[in-house]
């Protein structure tokens, strides 16, 4: 499956323990600019596929994952966070159209990539 479908009960594996750089939708079905967004995050995830690993959660399926969704600071929906190993690395709110979100995750990875090799260099001078 392209898009990982998170909650609660596996967000720490999906995400946290996540060796990949992941977005995190945070959506629910009422929200009317989610479901304008979803189609997009849908096929962008196919395009990225190996690059990133793209996750969605609905914010409304369970209190256990509204409860997430606010420690993590989100507000309103959509909302969108990419984590690096487990780090929240940026967040975007609100809808944006598929070209901004196609820049907006090659900055992500551009920042993810450059993480990496910052996190490697620094390794050899760990004792």
């Amino acid at each position: 499956m392209v898009v990982v479908r998170l909650s609660w009960s596996n967000w720490n594996e999906e995400v946290l323990r996540s060796q990949v750089l992941t977005l995190v939708y945070f959506w629910h079905e009422e929200c009317p600019w989610c479901r304008r967004l979803t189609p997009i995050f849908k096929k962008l995830a196919s395009e990225y596929e190996g690059e990133a690993k793209f996750a969605m959660i609905n914010v409304l399926d369970s209190e256990e994952n509204r409860e997430l969704a606010m420690d993590l600071g989100v507000t309103g929906t959509p909302t969108s966070m990419f984590f690096c190993e487990g780090r929240p690395l940026m967040s975007y709110v609100g809808f944006v159209a598929e070209e901004e979100l196609r820049r907006i995750i090659n900055d992500a990875l551009n920042k993810y990539k450059s993480r990496l090799i910052q996190s490697a260099d620094l390794k050899k001078y760990i004792v």
